[in-house]
C-alpha cells in the first residue's frame, strides 16, 4: 500500500512539475520534450510576468526535492520493515514504472493530444500538427524504460546497505 502512494505522490509531482514549467515558463529548454512544430512556436512565449520564471524554478526544485524525499521515504520504509534486496527492487521498480506510465498515458496521450492543457498555457501553439502525434518520443521513453530496472537495482542495493 506504501509503495501505491508512493507512486501516486510522485505522479502528482511531475504533474505540478509539467504544470510549473508550462505557465511559469522558467526555461526554454524544457521545450525540447514536445513535438517540434510546438517546440518551434512556443519560443515565441513570453512568461505571464516578469518574476515568473523564478517562481517556476523555485517550484520544479521544490517538486524535484519531492521526487528524492519519496524514493527515500520509500528506502527508509523498506529499511524499517527489513525487506530484502528483492523487495526494494519490486517497490523502486513499481514506482518508477508507474511514474512513467503516469506520464506516457496522461502527459503525453491525453494533455497532449486530449485536452487544450498547453494552448491555454502557450495560446502561440494552437493549431500545431504536434498535439496529434501521440508517440513522436517513442525513442526517448523507450530509453527511460530501458534505463529504470538498472535505477531500481541501484536503490535497491544502496538500501540494502543500510
Amino acid at each position: 500500500m506504501i509503495t501505491l502512494i508512493l507512486t501516486l505522490v510522485m505522479c502528482i509531482l511531475l504533474f505540478l512539475m509539467i504544470w510549473a514549467a508550462t505557465y511559469f515558463y522558467p526555461w526554454t529548454g524544457l521545450l525540447r520534450f514536445f513535438p517540434a512544430d510546438i517546440e518551434e512556436k512556443a519560443r515565441q512565449h513570453k512568461p505571464p510576468f516578469p518574476a515568473a520564471p523564478v517562481i517556476g524554478w523555485i517550484l520544479l526544485a521544490l517538486c524535484m526535492l519531492g521526487f528524492v524525499g519519496v524514493i527515500v521515504y520509500g528506502g527508509w520504509d523498506g529499511i524499517q520493515k527489513g525487506f530484502r534486496f528483492e523487495q526494494f527492487f519490486a517497490r523502486f521498480l513499481f514506482m518508477l514504472l508507474g511514474v512513467k506510465a503516469f506520464d506516457i498515458i496522461v502527459l503525453d496521450y491525453i494533455l497532449i493530444t486530449k485536452t487544450q492543457f498547453f494552448q491555454h498555457y502557450i495560446p502561440e501553439t494552437k493549431g500545431c500538427a504536434g498535439y496529434h502525434s501521440f508517440g513522436y518520443n517513442r525513442k526517448e521513453q523507450l530509453r527511460q524504460i530501458l534505463m529504470m530496472p538498472f535505477s531500481a537495482l541501484l536503490l535497491a542495493w544502496v538500501c540494502t546497505l543500510f
